[in-house]
């Protein structure tokens, strides 16, 4: 039992310290332990964070593990760091679910769903790293494509894009956009 407290808790230190999540693979390698020992270990940490007089959690983000802290307690670490609220405009909202459910998008393309233009919202979301440019469009003016990050994947606490809700109901098709717009 004291070998297995040790392997949990070296791999506690490990989520605390990196810098970014950390794959089972990785964790594997890095304490000479099997995958499936891994997993079993997170699931454990996981099951110890998951109470509600702990302020931590284990976060899983596109198959990578990392520590957070839980939303109850932000407004504390909030206060530690001076740092200003991390709310996004309505504005940077919208934009940004439409990179989220169209991507990669050009901002073209988001000020066109939109309306209206989207620089200062798109100039948000990258300064915040939620969004970042993936490439060039194969188009007349390669315009830029944007896509979420990883720390999209973070603010939002999804594990990957597939945890993002399904937007199918209630949503007109491209053709009856194209049509409402004649």
């Amino acid at each position: 039992m004291l070998f297995r407290e040790r392997e949990t808790a070296a791999l506690e230190a490990l989520l605390f310290v990196a810098k970014e999540q950390l794959s089972p693979e990785l964790l594997g390698e890095i304490l000479d332990l099997d995958v499936p020992k891994i997993e079993e270990l997170l699931n454990e940490l996981r099951d110890r964070y998951n109470v509600e007089a702990c302020g931590l959690k284990l976060l899983e983000i596109n198959g990578g593990y990392t520590l957070g802290t839980k939303p109850e307690v932000a407004r504390y670490v909030e206060i530690l760091y001076k740092q200003p609220s991390h709310a996004l405009s309505n504005a940077a909202l919208e934009v940004l679910s439409i990179i989220a459910y169209k991507q990669p998008v050009t901002r073209g393309e988001v000020d066109f769903i939109r309306g209206v233009q989207s620089d200062r919202a798109l100039a948000t979301l990258v300064e915040k790293e939620l969004v970042k440019d993936v490439g060039r469009k194969d188009s007349p003016g390669r315009p830029i494509l944007y896509a979420t990050t990883e720390q999209f994947l973070l603010h939002f606490g999804l594990r990957s894009l597939d945890d993002m809700p399904n937007l199918e109901v209630g949503l007109l098709s491209e053709e009856e956009v194209a049509s409402t717009a004649e």
